[in-house]
């Protein structure tokens, strides 16, 4: 076998993707994350409550490969609205803080169009490599 699907106990089934795909070398992908929960329920309609959603949705896909956030190693972010993003960043980092810590890794973030799920006013997919 050279992966493995990574799905978080008691989640809503992935229909057509999957959360993390765990590789034999330890890399773990893990598919693009929205403000939902276990349930595919938005937990609110603003940036800040989305973003710490889809990052705590993160962090259980990495805990469920057994890892832990600082095994995050990079982080994309898509953006729907940069005058939003922008207007919160106080708002922001304390929301990132409160699910990664001091925790850094290394970001990129685009400013897009729209998003597959019409609530989703952001989507963040990462890596992590886990030991």
């Amino acid at each position: 076998m050279t992966h493995k699907t990574i799905h978080p106990e008691g989640w809503a089934p992935a229909k057509g993707y999957a959360n993390g795909m765990l590789t034999q070398d330890g890399v773990l992908h893990i598919g693009g994350q929205i403000g939902w929960d276990e349930t595919k329920t938005f937990v609110s309609d603003d940036f800040i409550g989305q973003m710490r959603q889809a990052l705590r949705n993160i962090v259980a896909i990495v805990e469920a490969a057994g890892g832990k956030p600082s095994d995050v190693t990079r982080l994309t972010w898509f953006v729907i609205d940069k005058q939003d993003y922008l207007a919160h960043q106080a708002e922001v980092g304390a929301a990132y803080r409160e699910v990664f810590g001091k925790h850094f890794p290394a970001m990129s973030m685009l400013i897009v169009a729209g998003l597959v799920e019409d609530r989703a006013l952001l989507e963040i997919e990462a890596t992590a490599h886990i030991t």
